[in-house]
């Protein structure tokens, strides 16, 4: 019945099945439950940091729990899209949560039980928590190049200690002997498999996930040198990771072990095919020189902070992303790691009281700031203040507005909620999520767009509408039209709203359709008249 289960079970387990499958059955019940209730309570709302304490406190295994709502996410069809909004929600707070603990956990351990390899799959999978990434997969993909490495290693020397069923439990001392495995390596690579820096695509988060480099064969300094580094020492040879300003290197030594002059080492460039450079070579790479400390050896969990730190830039510059994933989820794990850092903590913060979610987090924050550093209380009373004002609001507010449109107010309202559209201007195709008879935006947004210049100015009615790059606009009714060619919108909130799409228009999901109650008549009316017959 649920396949994907057997993972958990060996041969040699005595299993009652029945209570396996009771309690699976029961699992999937509760699951259910809770995902129906989620778009009552939160519709209005991003899921608060409490919203999720009863599935905190599951009465059932939890990998029959996320087994649920796997099935729900993986429904066919375009039907139930509110249950699988919110039951991706629940899986990715879940995944993270457990990864969270796992990254807290590594961190604990003594620095040489913290493989490069397990920090960089663990980064990987907070960030994509709902793919299928495991170590041990990476592991075995990690292994076969390996194993390629060996093979050619083989064709050169065979006799090679690298060769032996051992190899990589000890570390092998010659110089010459760890030359050959490099360059072996370089060949299996670079040159079989064609693995190469991100030159013309730098600033794709894919490049800092393991997992994407693996499958794309490309990357970035520090992904590509975690994998090199693995492979090498697999292969009975120590690298060791450089916090190279501006690109990541890895140290190769070649005087004594352990040696303090940076002159004792060659640096290998993994984003540029292993390539093997002096320190003054090291110097052109980036344009200038650097100080010595800069050539120095590196922990795990420095390289995991350089790891997220890219992440960090890269979510700070996304523009389309208007949920800011990227920036939350790796501001989550730079936390986990330097717990009171108050830059990070303030920056998280902001985007929490920019996005207006979560406030008692915010609160939260705000006071642990103040409580390491005193001298944050002009910036941190600004923000409680105005979060604290935010909560009031929130308390006042007296349930959903509902918009009849049998109000005189609302007759010059055209289009109705789930009718695709496309703006006349700009091209895009939308979604109509709701819509107000006239311009309800502050002066300074109605000026910063231009809205005086339509002919019909803010007295018009205006549509809020998921647009298909993933952002939510606002448009006016004159800058509107029908798309003579609908499809569905892949807008990341469109389960938020819609629980159906039949093919020409969204069906508004039960909150939607209690805002706005005549308007799902009139889409049917609308699409029956336009598209009916094939034609517009």
């Amino acid at each position: 019945r649920w396949p994907s289960l057997l993972k958990y079970y060996s041969h040699s387990d005595g299993v009652s099945w029945l209570e396996e499958y009771k309690a699976r059955h029961s699992a999937g019940l509760e699951a259910q439950r809770i995902v129906a209730s989620f778009s009552k309570r939160f519709f209005s709302e991003h899921v608060p940091c409490d919203g999720f304490s009863d599935i905190e406190t599951l009465g059932c295994p939890s990998h029959f729990f996320e087994d649920e709502l796997m099935c729900i996410l993986n429904m066919e069809g375009r039907k139930g899209l509110t249950w699988k909004y919110y039951a991706k929600k629940i899986l990715y707070f879940l995944r993270q949560q457990n990864i969270l603990k796992n990254l807290k956990e590594y961190l604990q351990r003594p620095t040489e039980r913290q493989s490069f390899l397990e920090g960089a799959v663990l980064i990987d999978q907070y960030c994509n928590p709902l793919s299928d990434i495991c170590l041990k997969s990476v592991q075995a993909q990690v292994d076969d190049i390996t194993e390629k490495v060996r093979k050619v290693l083989r064709t050169k020397n065979p006799r090679h200690p690298s060769l032996a069923s051992k190899a990589g439990e000890v570390l092998i001392p010659e110089v010459e002997l760890q030359r050959q495995v490099l360059d072996a390596m370089n060949c299996v690579l670079y040159e079989q498999l064609k693995y190469k820096g991100n030159e013309l695509d730098y600033y794709n988060s894919l490049n800092s996930y393991i997992h994407q480099v693996l499958i794309r064969r490309t990357g970035i300094p520090i992904s590509l040198s975690v994998l090199y580094l693995t492979i090498a020492r697999q292969l009975g040879v120590k690298l060791e990771p450089v916090n190279f300003p501006s690109h990541f290197l890895l140290r190769w030594c070649q005087g004594k072990e352990g040696s303090t002059d940076i002159f004792d080492y060659t640096y290998i460039d993994a984003f540029g095919k292993g390539k093997q450079l002096t320190v003054k070579e090291c110097e052109y790479l980036i344009g200038h020189h650097v100080t010595e400390e800069f050539y120095g050896v590196v922990t795990s969990k420095e390289v995991l902070q350089r790891m997220v730190g890219n992440l960090l830039n890269l979510g700070k510059r996304e523009s389309t992303d208007q949920s800011y994933q990227l920036l939350r989820d790796s501001l989550d794990l730079y936390l986990a790691m330097y717990p009171d850092n108050v830059q990070h903590l303030m920056l998280q913060a902001r985007l929490y009281f920019h996005l207006g979610i979560w406030p008692e987090k915010v609160l939260d924050i705000l006071q642990h700031i103040q409580a390491l550093d005193p001298s944050q209380h002009g910036a941190v009373g600004y923000l409680m203040q105005h979060t604290l004002e935010h909560i009031e609001r929130r308390k006042e507010e007296l349930g959903p507005e509902v918009k009849h449109r049998s109000d005189e107010k609302h007759k010059e309202v055209c289009f109705s909620i789930g009718l695709i559209m496309k703006h006349k201007r700009y091209g895009y195709n939308c979604v109509i999520y709701g819509w107000d008879p006239a311009c309800m935006m502050g002066h300074e947004w109605i000026r910063n767009m231009n809205v005086h210049s339509l002919p019909h100015g803010p007295h018009q009615p205006f549509y809020n509408v998921l647009v298909e790059d993933g952002s939510c606009r606002y448009a006016a009714q004159e800058n509107l039209e029908y798309n003579s060619e609908p499809r569905e919108i892949p807008h990341p909130d469109i389960g938020r709203y819609f629980s159906e799409f039949t093919g020409v228009h969204y069906l508004a999901n039960t909150e939607l359709e209690i805002r706005y109650p005549e308007d799902l008549e009139l889409t049917r009316a609308t699409v029956q008249k336009i598209y009916s017959s094939g034609k517009e």
